[in-house]
């Protein structure tokens, strides 16, 4: 049986006498699209981002790969395999998009020093061309990042995600603010990404269309535990999460 990419144990957070996340348990497995759902203040974000160290929780393990990674920082976690996306767009609008994605993974290229007498894209240009035609961009590549449509600059966004080739990539609601005719693009691109470069995702998002269609397994969250996983039919057909989520 294959070891999970991602294993969370226990993994607590308390803000006061408010228990944010109390004593959330999952793995996510190799090639595995994993959604993360719940309504608000289930605790969502909070376990999102003690994975990506933004946070400290106060009890729990995280495992990447078989090796702990409690506590690491955002940087270092980049470095061992990690991508993400925020809700906010993390794009720089005075760069193309081109030069968005090398800067995106450049971090990865090895020492100051030699990163200085590198090509001026850091022989990160192949690699940046090849996720613009993955991601349909090819036309706005030499387009300066803030001329783009919301849209186009979240695709950007995902993309430059995905520059460093993580082997888990979490998402934190790719599709909000998107117009509703993109969020389909976005979630056959993702299935595209996941079949070609064998990675790992989570996918935090309230578009619930948007999440069975494209997770491979679900968790739903509520007041900081977790209150099922499985597969999106699962999900659909548990009375519990129909109770306290979806039929809200």
């Amino acid at each position: 049986m294959m070891a999970p990419v991602l294993k969370v144990t226990d993994l607590k957070k308390a803000y006061g006498a408010i228990q944010a996340v109390g004593g959330v348990s999952f793995e996510v497995m190799p090639g595995e699209i994993f959604g993360v759902i719940g309504p608000n203040g289930s605790g969502k974000t909070t376990m999102f981002n003690s994975v990506l160290g933004q946070i400290s929780p106060d009890a729990g393990a995280i495992e990447l790969n078989g090796k702990n990674i409690t506590g690491l920082s955002p940087l270092e976690l980049s470095r061992r395999g990690v991508g993400r996306t925020f809700q906010t767009l993390q794009v720089f609008g005075k760069m193309t998009v081109r030069d968005n994605l090398i800067v995106a993974a450049q971090e990865h290229t090895g020492s100051m020093f030699g990163r200085m007498f590198a090509p001026p894209d850091s022989g990160l240009g192949a690699k940046a061309d090849a996720l613009i035609d993955q991601f349909r961009i090819r036309h706005v590549a030499d387009s300066l990042a803030n001329t783009l449509s919301y849209g186009q600059q979240k695709l950007v966004d995902i993309a430059m995600a995905f520059m460093a080739e993580p082997d888990l990539v979490l998402l934190d609601e790719p599709c909000a603010g998107v117009n509703p005719s993109l969020v389909g693009g976005i979630s056959t691109l993702l299935k595209d990404l996941n079949r070609t470069r064998k990675g790992s995702f989570v996918v935090i998002e309230h578009n619930m269309d948007f999440v069975m269609d494209l997770c491979h397994r679900i968790m739903v969250m509520v007041e900081g535990r977790v209150l099922a996983i499985g597969t999106p039919a699962e999900i659909r057909a548990n009375k519990e999460v129909l109770d306290a989520y979806l039929g809200n």
